[in-house]
């Protein structure tokens, strides 16, 4: 059987692929822990619940609008105004089948063969296949010290061919924190260069420190970002599949033809669930607390072992360890974290960085600490503890 080009050329998700792994050793009755899964551990709060039961009872199980239904369109909007700073209005905003498909609308609608797309690395390989999907060819900028933006290199990697630049703060998988000065910086790359910046911000709420800062909120802007979020990290959504894009009038008419021939909608009781997601009274804060406090737990944790070595991010639920003392590329490393029984993603799932593995915190405390332990009995295994 002969496949498409594009096919071929895409590559298997690197974060999915640990999971197909461990899901298969588990159902063999292997213990694993889990530090490798991109998702809140939490429960969906009952308020989003409770407002998905309503709209199903009322049979409100059909078709909706290709962009989304108007009260969360507008919910969006007005999140995004009060919030994020964003001169946008409902009619600025598609809603999507998770924040993903939004992500892949954009670049389908924007990049054509040949097209250069710039993207700060480490990095999700996701924005990469896409792209790849598209026709594109992409650009990699190596981060500098502390996985800080390398603005510098941004700039010299602009092209009379380049058609777009990502950033995603929250950054997966490093956990990093672009400041206003780098975003900034960003920002007037793109309006020197009429480049379009695509902004993954899904986990903008899960910050331990500082402020969230969208690239859309610069002056001159408008017309440049285009902000992807959704429900999927911050709400303990991801099994609703329910994204966000917003960006000037021609994207979104352009996103919606995609979504038009290929998902038709989003789902519509997700949508109502939605609408109740974004009010003040959806308890964000609790988890974000948890998630802060499962993080001072294993980075000292992790840092006694004396292996490992990282900063401290300020944001999302994962960090990107240095391993290159133990004499192991990452994949390796994680085989070995694997048959002591935790698993973990190795640093060429994000790109050119065999030296680290990605590690997620977004489990129980219990489970953390029973996770460290056995790290440790499988670093003393190799004499490396």
């Amino acid at each position: 059987m002969t496949f498409s080009r594009r096919i071929t050329n895409l590559k298997e998700s690197g974060t999915l692929k640990v999971l197909d792994k461990v899901k298969e050793l588990q159902s063999r009755g292997v213990s694993i822990i889990q530090l490798d899964v991109g998702e809140p551990d939490f429960k969906t709060p009952d308020n989003i619940i409770r407002a998905a039961e309503v709209a199903l009872k009322a049979g409100f199980t059909h078709y909706t609008p290709s962009a989304g239904i108007p009260e969360l369109r507008e919910a969006i909007a007005n999140k995004l105004r009060s919030e994020n700073g964003l001169e946008v209005k409902k009619e600025n905003v598609v809603i999507t089948p998770g924040s993903k498909q939004a992500l892949f609308y954009a670049i389908m609608a924007l990049v054509d063969e040949g097209d250069e797309v710039i993207i700060p690395t480490p990095a999700w390989t996701s924005y990469v296949e896409m792209v790849t999907v598209a026709g594109g060819l992409v650009k990699p900028v190596p981060s500098g010290n502390g996985f800080r933006l390398n603005v510098e290199g941004i700039k010299e990697a602009v092209t009379k061919r380049t058609k777009l630049m990502l950033v995603n703060s929250p950054n997966n998988p490093t956990g990093y924190v672009a400041s206003r000065a780098e975003l900034k910086a960003v920002a007037d790359i793109a309006m020197e260069g009429r480049i379009h910046v695509l902004s993954d911000e899904i986990y903008e709420k899960l910050l331990y420190e500082g402020s969230h800062i969208s690239v859309g909120s610069f002056p001159g802007m408008d017309d440049y970002a285009i902000t992807v979020n959704g429900f999927s990290k911050a709400y303990a959504m991801t099994g609703w599949r329910l994204g966000y894009i917003a960006a000037s009038r021609p994207i979104i008419s352009a996103v919606n033809k995609l979504q038009q021939h290929s998902a038709s909608c989003p789902a519509s009781f997700a949508q109502k669930a939605g609408v109740e997601a974004l009010k003040p009274e959806t308890p964000v804060k609790p988890m974000v607390e948890e998630f802060k406090r499962r993080q001072d737990y294993i980075c000292d944790a992790l840092k006694k072992l004396r292996l490992f070595r990282f900063e401290k991010p300020a944001g999302a639920f994962y960090i990107f360890p240095d391993i290159s003392d133990s004499g192991m590329e990452g994949a390796r490393f994680c085989e070995v974290l694997l048959e002591g029984g935790v698993s973990t993603t190795p640093g060429d799932a994000f790109g050119d960085h065999q030296g680290n593995i990605r590690i997620s915190y977004a489990n129980s405390m219990e489970n953390l600490k029973e996770a460290v332990s056995r790290i440790a009995r499988a670093l003393d295994s190799l004499g490396r503890h």
